[in-house]
């Protein structure tokens, strides 16, 4: 039974429970009944509408949640794998990173490599230069010592007749060309003064010696170890300068430039033979004419930094 026919019964059974009422009264009573039922049945269906909407908006609340729910359930799933890939993503940084470390180590070996490489190969490029610089003094030096030999070859050939005879013999001694005269074929024992069979032999030579050009000579007079002493000769260096001096002066005489020549004594001190016995003593007492080199043919000096080196 509805709420408005409750409350009509109700009022009627007021009304008659109190005896008998006029016809005007019941019709107020009646009317207010019927208002009231009206106003009831207003509050009924405005309940009704409410609890229709409060049911359909707790449907739609429902598939909210159920909505919800999905989204989370998605939405943890998707942090789940969110969380592996950053820890993935987490383990490739860390390996770049170590990796980069690494890199840069490698790099800084590399770049000290280079460095070391660049520093050698300056220092390879600057040994070339040395090298190819040395090589070419090399050239010319063999080029020198051609040509010394070309002039050793040459006078050889223009005393040929004098070596052949035994009045001379051209050597090379300490890198130094040399014509060796004996002293006993120049001068008697203790004299200065030429002999005529040294004198023949001096005059052809003096004019072989004349034909090279851009030369100086050094005649040097040599002794044995026997002891001189006179008043004029008080040692043998006087007199083996003496008989250098009347040699040059010979030369001279001869047709060689004075300009080109010179005179020395070198006493007992620079034996050719040991003096323990007459033919080693006269071997030892000789006149040399020695070939002075050209500067141009001797290498050049170095500067003291590179003597250094």
């Amino acid at each position: 039974m509805s709420i408005g026919r409750t409350v009509r019964l109700a009022a009627l059974t007021a009304v008659f429970a109190g005896g008998c009422v006029t016809t005007g009264t019941f019709d107020a009573k009646v009317a207010e009944l019927g208002k009231l039922k009206q106003e009831t049945d207003a509050r009924e269906a405005a309940q009704k509408k409410e609890i229709g909407e409060l049911s359909a908006r707790a449907k739609e609340l429902d598939g909210k949640i159920a909505a919800l729910e999905k989204d989370l359930k998605e939405g943890s799933a998707r942090l789940t794998a969110t969380t592996a890939a950053r820890d993935g993503l987490q383990k490739q940084f860390d390996e770049s990173t170590a990796l980069v470390g690494e890199l840069k180590k490698r790099l800084e070996k590399l770049g000290q490599n280079v460095d070391k490489l660049s520093s050698e190969k300056g220092q390879m490029a600057q040994f070339l230069d040395d090298a190819k610089a040395r090589l070419e003094e090399l050239r010319k030096q063999k080029a020198a010592a051609e040509a010394r030999a070309a002039a050793f070859r040459d006078l050889m050939q223009k005393l040929r007749s004098m070596i052949d005879a035994g009045q001379l013999k051209v050597v090379i001694r300490e890198g130094r060309m040399l014509i060796a005269l004996e002293s006993d074929v120049l001068f008697d024992s203790g004299k200065t003064d030429i002999k005529a069979d040294g004198k023949t032999a001096l005059g052809k030579l003096a004019q072989a010696l004349a034909t090279i050009p851009d030369r100086r000579f050094l005649v040097a007079g040599h002794t044995d170890d026997l002891p001189i002493k006179t008043a004029r000769f008080p040692s043998n260096w006087e007199l083996s300068t003496a008989r250098a001096v009347e040699v040059t002066r010979f030369l001279v005489a001869n047709g060689m430039r004075p300009q080109v020549l010179a005179a020395g004594g070198y006493g007992e001190f620079d034996p050719i033979a040991a003096n323990d016995t007459s033919e080693h003593r006269a071997q030892n007492r000789r006149i040399e004419i020695i070939l002075q080199p050209n500067l141009s043919d001797l290498p050049p000096l170095e500067e003291p930094k590179e003597a250094a080196k």
